[in-house]
């Protein structure tokens, strides 16, 4: 079964064609600057590899769809219900759907839910002190996101390290455009910075990590502005372009700057990496390895070094020659605790789970 596995970003979409199960990749692909989806599927469409199902790395529909589902009626209206939560993604995907179904009419449509990965939070881990009923009828918990990339870290770390999965407690850093942290312990996650959207845990590139939901009332209360725009200046102004005063909030423009901003946003960046580091650590009763994935958690020796300062403690030691190096999956470290640069493959995940499904 050849498997489409289209990522799509506002302006972009790359995307992979994968035999499964063998797991071969066919054709891959990037289209950017994307003002209308429907030319860059139908040019996909029209190539020399025939499409047998298309997958998408679908982010949040709620508490019934924490999972993988073939799409219908009933996931289309969680993702519209869920889409305040997670505008930009949703949005992204809900358009998706209608442009493949145009495209690729009859061919089945698979929706591999960022969530799905962090199912196995225990409960005291996902529930929020709020009142019963936001939880039982409206589904606010904790829910988590970039599990495809986590779930691949779970599987890659021990086989790099070659030791058992079920033996191995590792903290998985997805650091990009958009970060989270997850604490994975004998290949499960137990718990990770994302909640109930994908707006908390660490600062991420426009949108704003932990953050007093009272603040929010405040600004809402002083300004007069309605929950539209709350969530413009939360998710398009904040992060850490609105600490660095960087347009974007991509790190390496910021780390270009050297402001006081800039400086600044990097620190507070790197603090909270470092701090939850800590926790995770002590939620499973220490770590055996700690993984850097994303764009920039695989790519930046100074962000890797920043995160990881001062935890010698906890048998952290970098290797300045090998955190230097930038080819391929490598191990930065020298003390206890193994500390790994490796790359995500977010992709074969999908597919993964999509052959799953559709082979029952």
């Amino acid at each position: 079964m050849n498997i489409l596995i289209p990522n799509l970003g506002s302006t972009s979409l790359k995307y992979q064609i994968l035999a499964m199960p063998g797991e071969q990749v066919l054709a891959r692909g990037k289209f950017e600057r994307v003002s209308d989806y429907r030319a860059a599927i139908a040019e996909i469409a029209a190539g020399d590899t025939a499409i047998d199902a298309v997958a998408f790395k679908a982010v949040h529909a709620g508490p019934r769809y924490r999972g993988t589902f073939v799409v219908d009626d009933g996931v289309i209206a969680a993702l519209e219900q869920f889409r305040p939560a997670a505008p930009v993604h949703n949005g992204i995907y809900l358009d998706a759907i209608a442009a493949f179904r145009e495209a690729m009419p009859g061919v089945p449509l698979v929706a591999a839910f960022e969530t799905e990965f962090h199912a196995t939070m225990p409960e005291f881990a996902r529930v929020y002190g709020v009142p019963s009923d936001w939880r039982d009828r409206d589904g606010v918990e904790k829910f988590g996101f970039h599990g495809a990339s986590h779930e691949f870290i779970s599987w890659r770390t021990p086989e790099f390290l070659g030791v058992p999965r079920e033996s191995l407690r590792v903290i998985s850093c997805h650091l990009g455009g958009s970060s989270s942290i997850c604490a994975i312990e004998g290949g499960r996650s137990i718990d990770t910075t994302m909640g109930f959207s994908p707006q908390s845990g660490l600062e991420n590139a426009t949108r704003h990590g932990d953050l007093d939901v009272f603040a929010v009332l405040y600004m809402m209360d002083l300004h007069r502005w309605s929950t539209n725009e709350a969530r413009d200046e939360l998710s398009k102004l904040s992060g850490l372009a609105g600490l660095s005063g960087i347009a974007g909030g991509d790190v390496r423009d910021i780390a270009a700057a050297g402001t006081p901003r800039a400086r600044l946003a990097l620190d507070v960046f790197a603090y909270q990496v470092r701090k939850t580091i800590g926790a995770y650590s002590a939620a499973m009763g220490g770590v055996d390895a700690i993984v850097f994935t994303g764009g920039i958690g695989e790519n930046s020796a100074e962000v890797r070094a920043a995160c990881c300062h001062g935890l010698d403690w906890l048998g952290v030691t970098l290797d300045p020659a090998a955190n230097s190096e930038q080819a391929g999956d490598r191990r930065v470290s020298s003390g206890r605790v193994q500390v790994l640069a490796l790359a995500t493959n977010e992709e074969l995940i999908v597919a993964r789970r999509a052959w799953r499904k559709l082979k029952c």
